[in-house]
């Protein structure tokens, strides 16, 4: 079980840093009090489906922070191999993103309102966690997408696991579904519904798929939406997107678009990128 520990500066970017790996499949908790998590840590190891944990525990704890470092030993009193994420940020830049949010810093009240009075005394109170952390994360000068690729850099083994893709098919007389981030157009490709015989068959069938694809054009314009997704995949990764939706059309959503939507789903699925599939319009019929 791979159990990461995220703490670190208030306003340092840690809801960020867990969003990142909730995206890439872990099982993640925000703001869990140190003593919950010895117990939360045997659950799981229980339940046995959990693989990937993370927790944020921080200063919003009270006092009962200050029994983080104890409350991790008794994770490896279990053969817990719990690692610890500090993330921070300097004392100027954390006053900004403050005063930017019109946050409260969890210590204002205690520093009699002086944000720096407030920082500094949290940063003392870290210290000992500091120098406790496995991995340490400075997001002073870093941008959103700069925080995300250095969290799966740490801890996320294959990258094309940050990205959830949904492979639709459709037909555009049913209308283009609304949450599509990519719209293909296959209508112009040879029709299977003229072929009296395949009529009833839809492009979950082989006999379908090959007529489809019996055509050197239909092959080629698969050649070429694969090579241009392909080259855009990378490029959404990078960007920090976590889900996109691919929608392939014909006329009535039941040969062209399916069979391309296949094709399309098992040549991402071979390129170890997480897929799902819907086949939308497959079992209308034209009124």
């Amino acid at each position: 079980m791979e159990f990461i520990i995220i703490t670190g500066q208030s306003g340092s970017g840690k809801s960020q840093t867990i969003n990142v790996l909730e995206d890439s499949g872990f099982f993640c908790i925000d703001n869990m009090p140190p003593q919950l998590i010895p117990k939360f840590a045997e659950l799981c190891g229980e339940n046995g489906s959990i693989e990937k944990i993370a927790i944020v525990t921080d200063i919003r704890g009270g006092s009962l922070f200050l029994e983080l470092l104890d409350n991790i030993g008794q994770l490896k009193d279990h053969n817990i191999n719990a690692k610890i994420l500090f993330v921070s940020a300097e004392h100027e830049e954390i006053k900004r993103r403050y005063k930017e949010t019109r946050r409260k810093h969890p210590l204002l009240d205690i520093a009699e309102g002086d944000i720096d009075k407030a920082i500094d005394a949290e940063y003392d109170i870290l210290t000992p966690i500091r120098q406790a952390a496995d991995y340490f994360i400075d997001t002073t000068h870093m941008t959103t997408n700069n925080l995300r690729e250095a969290v799966r850099n740490l801890f996320v083994e294959n990258v094309t696991d940050t990205l959830l893709i949904s492979c639709v098919s459709f037909g555009f007389m049913h209308g283009i579904p609304a949450e599509s981030d990519l719209v293909f157009d296959v209508r112009c490709m040879p029709n299977p519904y003229h072929v009296p015989e395949l009529r009833e068959f839809t492009g979950l069938d082989q006999c379908v798929q090959d007529f489809v694809m019996s055509y050197e054009v239909s092959r080629e314009l698969r050649t070429k939406m694969f090579d241009m997704i392909d080259f855009l995949l990378p490029q959404y990764i990078a960007e920090g997107k976590s889900q996109l939706n691919i929608a392939i059309g014909c006329t009535g959503g039941r040969h062209r678009s399916v069979t391309y939507t296949e094709q399309l789903y098992k040549h991402l699925s071979e390129n170890g990128y997480k897929v799902r599939i819907l086949h939308r319009d497959v079992n209308k019929r034209k009124k």
